[in-house]
């Protein structure tokens, strides 16, 4: 059951979302499972088909004889010593056997069952990859920003150092300089780290090391979810989320189950053919022996001790155990589309006001330098705006990051992540500023 089809290409999000289908061992793992309920249903549906039967055997008789015996002569005592051979064929057919039928239905409803898992497993797969693709997008994007920083503290740095040379400045802005260096120094350590084990993360789910990533657009859309109504979201989530759909089903399983712990006390009718052939080598013996038979039986427990009727106790709980299950999980889903929605419309408010914040602190920023080079303010000044405005930056890409991973949750809460939503995402990504897996050292 896969959603995406086609050759490799660039490493987007298509791509890797791809391998994950083809290689990721969780789901691999839940397509064997699936494997072995569909066999499950051939089991069933085998005890309602004819059941053929042969048996044979191979004897080595030795005969003892008392001397008063028949056939022991005039008195003498006489024993014999031969070999045989029988064999034995049986056919029967079910006319009726409540207990099969039921076991089948059974065994359908738990195919059904495991069909909705399987695509919850495949949606799962697929936004653990988006989040891990973009969570490396994210610590590319806080990478890239302390890069920037450690520069700008750098010429800094330097240009207090020459500031001091001449004996504008006191050394103790010189320090403050430094230690803002080694702290955006040790940031861009701790980012490299970040983006190294954040690809580890996405080898782990497709199997595959990839050289680099596609990027976002600049120009990313950031819109409000399609349909804007939260209900309308809700209402998709509990018609097409398979984990939904997974409890629905079991709510069958459990139902079937009561059908076949009812059934064991009703009777059972079967036709029954048998033939018999039996042979062997004594003298005083001529031919062989053969018999056939056919017929019908009934059988019908009669007491089995108070098992059937705990059996039914217990599936009946089963039952209600399942419908419990259905109900927390419609409630669990509603809660996650309902904070999902929220989230997703919350993050396009953020997204905007992140990027008015860079704009405010560059200004603020141009001013403190301004202010800094007619002696108003402090260096200090300076090192805080400069780390404000940096934050600003990292902020704003980790707010369009979140909002990405949101809306990708968002779908498939609702059962919606298919191959178009995916497209959709990749066509926001380019291949202009790819994301390396081994990052580079920041410029001198």
């Amino acid at each position: 059951m896969s959603l995406l089809a086609g050759p490799a290409s660039a490493a987007d999000l298509l791509t890797i979302s791809r391998d994950a289908l083809e290689h990721n061992s969780t789901l691999a793992s839940a397509r064997a499972q699936f494997g072995g309920v569909q066999a499950g249903v051939d089991v069933a549906r085998a005890d309602l088909r004819p059941q053929l039967e042969a048996s044979g055997e191979i004897t080595h008789d030795r005969q003892y004889e008392s001397p008063g015996s028949s056939l022991a002569g005039t008195g003498g005592r006489q024993d014999e010593d031969y070999n045989g051979a029988a064999l034995t064929l049986a056919a029967t057919q079910a006319l009726y056997d409540a207990r099969n039928g039921a076991e089948l239905e059974q065994a359908e409803r738990q195919l059904d069952q495991q069909t909705y898992r399987l695509a919850a497993t495949e949606q799962q797969v697929l936004v653990d990859v988006g989040s891990a693709y973009f969570d490396i997008l994210r610590a590319h994007e806080v990478l890239e920003t302390r890069r920037a920083q450690e520069r700008a503290i750098g010429r800094q740095l330097e240009q207090a150092g020459e500031q001091f040379e001449v004996g504008l400045i006191a050394i103790t802005e010189v320090e403050e300089a430094r230690a803002r260096f080694d702290q955006s120094r040790a940031e861009r350590i701790t980012a490299e780290s970040n983006l190294q084990v954040s690809f580890e993360a996405l080898e782990r789910l497709t199997g595959e090391r990839y050289d680099s990533l596609a990027t976002l657009q600049a120009a990313m859309p950031v819109m409000p979810p399609t349909p804007m109504r939260r209900d309308d979201w809700v209402a998709m989530a509990m018609e097409r989320n398979p984990l939904v759909l997974a409890s629905q089903a079991g709510v069958e399983v459990s139902r079937s189950g009561v059908d076949v712990a009812r059934a064991e006390r009703l009777p059972v009718i079967e036709a029954f053919a048998r033939y018999q052939y039996s042979d062997d080598d004594r003298e005083e013996l001529d031919g062989h022996a053969s018999a056939s038979q056919v017929g019908a039986r009934v059988s019908l427990p009669l007491y089995t001790g108070g098992r059937t009727s705990a059996g039914i106790r217990q599936s009946t709980y089963a039952l209600e155990a399942s419908q419990y299950d259905l109900e927390d999980r419609r409630r669990e889903t509603m809660r996650r589309v309902r904070s999902l929605f929220t989230q997703v419309r919350n993050d396009v408010a953020t997204v905007e006001a992140r990027a008015q914040a860079i704009v405010s602190n560059q200004s603020a920023l141009d001013a403190t330098r301004a202010g800094y080079e007619v002696g108003t303010r402090n260096i200090v000044d300076v090192l805080n705006a400069e780390q404000n405005l940096y934050d600003a930056v990292a902020a704003h890409a980790e707010a369009r990051l979140e909002y990405v991973i949101n809306l990708l949750n968002l779908h498939q809460q609702a059962g919606s992540l298919d191959v178009d939503f995916l497209t959709t995402l990749n066509g926001w990504l380019t291949a202009e500023a790819a994301v390396s897996v081994r990052p580079t050292a920041p410029d001198a």
